[in-house]
């Protein structure tokens, strides 16, 4: 990525950065005009290196939901085998099929994954390497 091409602020206050600037234009590049609103679903930050997404999967069984993590990309899908005749005199439950994805930092690792009540909730936590911590620098005479 050209330098030229960045906003001011990362041309003259930053230093490699591009690859980062670059992957979060490809993510806002790659989302649809309209996201989808189903399932619903909350982003929680529980403490300062802990998340959770949980999502609304009303009707949906551990057997239907499918989630998986493949180059930062946590993506969750769901399609329902229902073999029951559709004779619903009122629809207000929609267990369709859907996909959902969320880009996870670097240092993002999934913990836990449970499917309780109707909500999916996963749980993630940001691992942090020894050598990204802060560190105090010694200058030489």
């Amino acid at each position: 990525m050209n330098r030229s091409n960045l906003n001011p602020l990362f041309q003259t206050m930053t230093v490699g950065f591009e690859d980062m600037v670059k992957r979060v234009q490809e993510i806002q590049n790659s989302t649809q005009k309209t996201l989808p609103v189903f399932p619903p679903y909350n982003i929680k930050k529980i403490d300062e290196n802990k998340y959770s997404i949980e999502i609304a999967l009303a009707g949906f069984t551990k057997n239907e939901i499918e989630v998986e993590l493949k180059d930062n990309q946590l993506t969750i899908s769901g399609k329902v085998n229902s073999d029951e005749p559709e004779n619903f005199l009122y629809k207000g439950i929609a267990n369709r099929a859907f996909k959902r994805s969320f880009e996870l930092a670097d240092t993002i690792e999934i913990q836990e994954t449970k499917l309780l009540n109707g909500m999916l909730k996963i749980f993630l936590e940001n691992i942090i390497p020894e050598h990204k911590k802060p560190q105090k620098i010694d200058i030489e005479e």
